[in-house]
Formats: structure tokens, sequence, C-alpha cells
């Protein structure tokens, strides 16, 4: 294969909220369009009851919020590792396996990128997370095993993986000039992955960079764990969360949990958890906030809670606060919700990110002062608090912002042309 010819294979960075398909084409961007032009497509599949079919990304949030009848899944990367993904889940009358469900969304990657590429691609570069499963290698291989049989199972023929900051790695290296020492920091939907890498423009094309990996590291927190302990702090106590029961005990968590963590929402609205909730009622001091509970779950609210929660992240890294109208539920209810509330509620989770970083520098055996630049990536390293405690513990590095959501893809893309030409 000369220089100047495409590659065969993509990468595909299948990502807690947003996915990407990158393909290798010198002089041109490796991003392919999955959905209006746009290259990132968001992993969400709205089942439609009324039309009875499936829609994917951008349409998928569009039909849920018009109000069409139907069920709405997000999250799917998150089922990886997760017990929910050896059992079925109820999809248009008929049990469907997530195994299925996750082939469903992976495979509609591979179709929009072939029918934008012209040509088919048998052979992947798939990226995963440094650990699906925190301190568990067993269940961690069974998550990467079944990513695996599920994109064979859908039409790949060559199926290969690379860690989703080393990827990024290799896209930063693209545009380098001089040799660096490269702490990446990619803070995605699920998972924060880190990686301590040695680039420089005469590394790029060396098939074995294995001496230039320092050590990678990471934990199983990502955005949608920031967005869970934001609807818990600043929005679940409007429906009953932290409420007392006549006996002065808290009222149960497991529901407002379910209700802040996307892949567990539909389990709210079972037939189970409304008893449970309707024999709780009787017991509770104040019965405000578990009456809001029923009318949410009444209209089946949940992700559109959610995604205002979710909003309300993404505007809090520009604006100190987001008044958040709650109309829908009751008329006239609102929540204001801050910077201020939102950094004390992750502070927890920010720790971990900062122990995480500490250890894999300590694995490494190299100081704060010797690492050259910290580059952030996924779609959540824009939180100032992440940021600032990151850099903090570098004080000397300069920071660098990739693509949020395409560095990952687009260095899938070099890696698969480097493995299958």
């Amino acid at each position: 294969m000369t220089s100047a010819a495409p590659a065969h294979a993509c990468g595909i960075d299948f990502g807690t909220s947003n996915s990407t398909v990158g393909w290798h084409r010198p002089g041109m961007e490796s991003l392919i369009a999955l959905e209006d032009g746009k290259i990132t497509l968001p992993s969400v599949v709205f089942f439609n009851i009324e039309e009875r079919r499936p829609a994917y990304g951008r349409l998928a949030l569009h039909e849920y919020l018009e109000g069409y009848e139907g069920r709405l899944m997000r999250s799917l990367k998150s089922l990886l590792g997760s017990k929910l993904i050896k059992h079925d889940t109820s999809v248009l009358g008929t049990a469907l396996p997530f195994k299925d469900l996750l082939g469903m969304f992976i495979g509609e990657l591979k179709k929009r990128a072939e029918q934008n590429a012209g040509r088919d691609f048998d052979e992947v570069v798939l990226g995963r997370p440094v650990f699906f499963v925190d301190d568990d290698a067993a269940a961690d291989q069974e998550a990467q095993d079944t990513l695996e049989e599920v994109a064979k199972k859908i039409g790949f023929k060559e199926v290969s993986f690379q860690y989703e900051p080393i990827a990024a790695a290799f896209d930063y290296e693209s545009t380098i000039e001089r040799e660096e020492l490269v702490l990446i920091v990619d803070i995605g939907g699920g998972t924060s992955d880190f990686s301590l890498v040695r680039l420089s423009p005469e590394r790029r094309m060396v098939d074995n960079r294995h001496d230039d990996i320092l050590a990678t590291g990471g934990v199983h927190i990502g955005g949608t764990d920031f967005d869970k302990q934001l609807s818990l702090q600043g929005v679940m106590p409007l429906f009953g969360y932290g409420s007392r029961m006549k006996s002065q005990a808290l009222m149960p968590t497991s529901h407002h949990m379910n209700l802040a963590t996307w892949h567990t929402i539909n389990s709210v609205y079972s037939q189970k958890s409304r008893l449970a909730l309707g024999s709780m009622r009787y017991d509770i001091q104040d019965t405000d906030g578990i009456d809001r509970l029923f009318k949410l779950i009444d209209q089946r609210a949940g992700h559109w809670l959610a995604m205002e929660v979710e909003e309300t992240k993404i505007q809090l890294t520009e604006t100190e606060s987001r008044l958040v109208a709650l109309d829908r539920i009751e008329p006239g209810l609102s929540v204001n919700l801050t910077r201020a509330l939102f950094e004390d509620a992750i502070d927890n989770l920010l720790e971990r990110v900062r122990a995480s970083v500490g250890n894999l520098l300590n694995q490494a055996g190299v100081g704060v002062d010797q690492v050259d630049t910290v580059f952030f990536t996924g779609g959540s390293s824009g939180i100032p608090a992440l940021r600032n405690s990151v850099a903090a513990m570098l004080p000397n590095a300069r920071h660098v912002e990739g693509n949020i959501f395409g560095s990952i893809g687009s260095g899938l893309a070099i890696e698969a042309r480097k493995r299958y030409g």
C-alpha cells in the first residue's frame, strides 16, 4: 500500500455519551460524518412504539422529547462490565438481550460509516477504557470479550483494541514538533482514563510503541457520575430524597438513585417500584416530595429530567448557575443549580481522580515537574474543578485541549492504519 492510499480498517470510539468512527485518509479529516454532517452519533437508542422501529442518536433524542410513545436507552457502554449484560430487557413487547442492543447500536455505527466511506470495513480497532471494571481483572476481560463478540456478530472479521487515552495520545502526536512527556487525561461519559506517554515526531510511524507508554491507569468515574451527583444533591431533594420517615429514619434512596442513573431510569416505572413507593408514602412525615415523585413517574419523565441535569452540568462549565424549570412536573416548580453546589457534590469523585493520577505518576517513577504537557480530551474534561484539580498537581506542565469528542476516534484511525494497512 502506498502512503497516499486510504486505510483498509476503521477505528471506532464507542463512547458512553457519544461515538465516532475514524478512517485514515491522507490529507483528509479522519472522522466520518455519522448524522446530519456531524462526526458524533450520541450513544442513544429510542424504540418508537408508534412506528415500531428504533431511532438512533440525535433523532432518538428528538423523538423522545417530541413525546412519541416508546423507550429511550442511553449510556449503553455502561452495560459492559455490569451484571445487566447477561440479561434481557423488554422492547416493543419482546425480550431483547442487552448484548443484542449493543450490537444494534455498534452495527448502526458500522453501517453509517460504510455508507459515507463508500466501502465496507472488515477490520476494526475498538477503543476501550483502561478499566471497564475497577479492581477486577476477570470482569474487565469479560467486558472486552463481550465487546469483541458483539463486533464480530455484526460483521467485523478482525477486531483488536487500543486504550482510549493511548489513541488520544497518537492524535496529539500528529501535531507536535518536538519530544514531549505527556499526561493524557481522558474524561469520558463513564470512565476517567490516564496515560503517561513519550511522544515525538520521529516516533509517529513506529509500529511498536510499548516502551513509550510509561504507565496507564484509570477509575470508573465519568460524566454520568457527575450528572448523578448533581441530580442527587441539587434536584432529587424536591422529589423526596433525604425525607424523613415517621420513625425518623431517612427515606430509602433506591428510587432516587435509579432516577439519577441513566441505564436504570426505566426500572422506576415498573409496577414493583410503584407498589414499593405507594406503601412507603403512608410512613413519610412530609409527602410533598414523594407526591412529586409519583407525578414524574406517571409522566415517565425520568430521562427528560436527566437531560436537564446533564445540560446544567454542561452550562456550569461556562456560567455560575442555571435555573431549571420543572413546570412539567408541577406549575411554578424550579430549582437554581450553582457551580458551587456542583463542585461540592463531585468533590469526592475528584479526589479519586487525583489519587488515580498520583498513582500513575508513582507507577511510572516520574516526578510532577517532569511532565511537559497535560492533554485533556473527553466530553467531561471541560469541567473547571476537574481541570484545576489535575493542573494543581502538575504546576510546570502546559495544558492542551484536544477535540473533546474526536481525539480518540482520530487516534484509533491512525492505529487501524498501522495494524491493518
